[in-house]
């Protein structure tokens, strides 16, 4: 009988299960016993009662977590529009690309950080400096991917295309753009995280509200368990987000899901006859 789905996951599972509990185990044991300082390394105990705190009684927490997650999914939209947008037009036109591309590359080495507090001062104090920060950070990802895609399509398949005389058109829409999907999901995937991070930084800067002021508010006060507290909530945040974007991924580009199966369907064949040995008929 094969093995449910919840059963394979478990036992994928269990070995980092087992590695997270003795790290948090011998952390704990670390705290109660006097060799850490709670002012510098709070343990586990310490950080779950924040986060109780932040989450069941104050419940502060909730604000500040769709303040934050609320202009990073902008901050990506308008970021992965431009540069999406951007990457088409360099992929059909070889001069706009020459020029753009020396542009793109400035902008993806200079760092976040260095940029924030210009941004913070053309932007202002509100919601658009961390927009606008998250929208640079994460410009570049889908920006390269799918000028990398779009130039890499298939000889063969171009053509055909060709051959039948495709118009520029049905080219773009049936077989570069199918073409380009994961290699754009992809880049949607790293763009995500850097939104996430781009507006985290600016919050550092100045904000009223997010997920990054409370924790800089938090360490100013030196209660570094609810600094500690903040960080896993948006480390959380970050998982959310990805695993979002992983599902994404998983329905969009079926085809990639469908080889892959057929893939592991031909890995289990090979198995099964190496262990059985072929079936002759007659």
């Amino acid at each position: 009988v094969a093995p449910s789905l919840a059963a394979k996951i478990f036992k994928a599972s269990i070995k980092h299960i087992i590695t997270f509990g003795l790290i948090i185990g011998i952390w704990e044991v670390l705290g109660q016993t006097g060799q850490l300082n709670k002012l510098i390394t709070p343990w586990p105990s310490l950080i779950g009662a924040q986060l109780f705190d932040l989450f069941f009684v104050s419940g502060k927490i909730y604000f500040h977590f769709y303040t934050t997650l609320a202009e990073a999914v902008i901050g990506f939209f308008i970021g992965v529009s431009i540069g999406i947008s951007l990457a088409v037009a360099a992929a059909f036109s070889p001069t706009f690309r020459r020029y753009i591309a020396p542009y793109a590359v400035v902008f993806n080495v200079t760092p976040g950080i260095a940029v924030a507090p210009m941004i913070i001062a053309w932007f202002g104090f509100g919601w658009s400096s961390k927009i606008a920060l998250a929208a640079l950070v994460c410009f570049f990802p889908p920006f390269v991917n799918t000028l990398t895609a779009l130039l890499r399509t298939d000889e063969d398949a171009t053509d055909l295309f060709r051959s039948l005389g495709a118009s520029k058109r049905e080219y773009f829409w049936k077989l570069q753009l199918p073409n380009a999907v994961p290699l754009i999901m992809a880049g949607l995937k790293l763009a995500l995280t850097g939104a996430l991070l781009g507006t985290i930084v600016a919050e550092f800067f100045s904000a009223a509200a997010g997920v990054g002021i409370l924790m800089q508010r938090f360490a100013f006060s030196l209660q570094i368990d609810g600094s500690f507290a903040a960080l896993l909530t948006m480390s959380a945040m970050g998982l959310m987000l990805f695993t979002l974007m992983e599902v994404m991924d998983y329905r969009i580009v079926f085809w990639k899901r469908d080889s892959r199966m057929l893939a592991v369907s031909k890995k289990r064949s090979a198995r099964w006859q190496r262990q059985h040995g072929s079936i002759k008929v007659g």
